[in-house]
């Protein structure tokens, strides 16, 4: 992402209403078994939002909220990760272990239609991404 676009997604609103659009996802997809064919429209919405959303907001340069700050150092991550302490790089690596059992779940239980997989799969990735900004938080104070 260009600058300009990072500012916009440090906002906060941005950071949440992401957040907030993972259950409409997984709605959106769960429609196939009530709708058919059509719920690719609520997937295109959803996606459209995601694909939209981080310059959708007016740009935070300089970070005081949680959000903004976790955005902020994501892209110091990304652009200076071997820079980073060993602390902050293995807890990152680590945090997507979580992540992926919760994608694996979330898969499965799209797939099936089962709602316990789902929900847990779904909530293990949220809780990794909270953990993950929060240690990205630490990137960013350490870094400044």
């Amino acid at each position: 992402m260009k600058d300009e676009t990072w500012r916009r997604h440090a906002n906060p609103w941005s950071v949440w209403t992401r957040f907030a659009a993972i259950p409409l996802l997984l709605l959106a997809i769960w429609s196939r078994d009530w709708i058919g064919w059509w719920s690719l429209a609520p997937l295109a919405a959803v996606v459209l939002w995601l694909v939209v959303n981080p310059g959708a907001f007016p740009a935070v340069d300089v970070p005081t909220s949680w959000a903004s700050k976790g955005i902020y150092g994501e892209q110091i991550w990304l652009r200076q990760r071997d820079s980073l302490s060993a602390e902050n790089r293995r807890a990152l690596r680590l945090l997507v272990i979580p992540g992926a059992a919760g994608i694996a779940l979330v898969a499965w239980g799209l797939i099936a239609l089962d709602v316990w997989p789902t929900v847990f799969g779904a909530t293990l990735v949220v809780l990794a991404q909270l953990w993950r900004i929060d240690r990205l938080v630490r990137v960013y104070d350490d870094t400044v």
